[in-house]
């Protein structure tokens, strides 16, 4: 995963240094994690955070963009955050990029701007929506 984020051309962590343990606190004590593997290789993936319903990441490895990976971990997430019982869904990305435009089209709204500049996007749980259904 730690590959696969340090990969990508937009979104570049230029002022966090991540290291493994962030990750499996991120996936194992906050959250929940997927991956997307060809042959054995991450390419893609997703992390959620069950404790502030936010997506913590969301990365495709340049190469393998355009192959619909990016939506599958996309939904598969938003269902669980809203099976952890969140009504409320937020994100920060860079604006004016490629992952700004997905999240809109994935129905995201934004929602004004982070401390850092970033654009902050939140989703809200379809209406009439059971706290298990799958959102389309």
């Amino acid at each position: 995963m730690h590959r696969v984020r340090f990969s990508v051309r937009e979104n570049r962590l230029t002022s966090v240094a991540l290291s493994e343990r962030d990750y499996a606190i991120a996936i194992e004590e906050t959250g929940r994690g997927w991956v997307i593997e060809l042959q054995v290789r991450i390419v893609a993936f997703a992390v959620g955070n069950a404790v502030n319903g936010s997506i913590w990441a969301l990365f495709v490895e340049p190469g393998n963009e355009g192959q619909g990976y990016g939506r599958r971990l996309h939904d598969i997430m938003v269902s669980w955050l809203w099976e952890q019982g969140h009504d409320l869904l937020w994100l920060t990305t860079e604006p004016g990029t490629r992952a700004e435009r997905f999240y809109i089209e994935a129905g995201w709204k934004r929602a004004g701007r982070a401390l850092d500049g970033e654009v902050r996007f939140e989703l809200e749980r379809p209406r009439g929506a059971s706290l298990f259904e799958q959102r389309p």
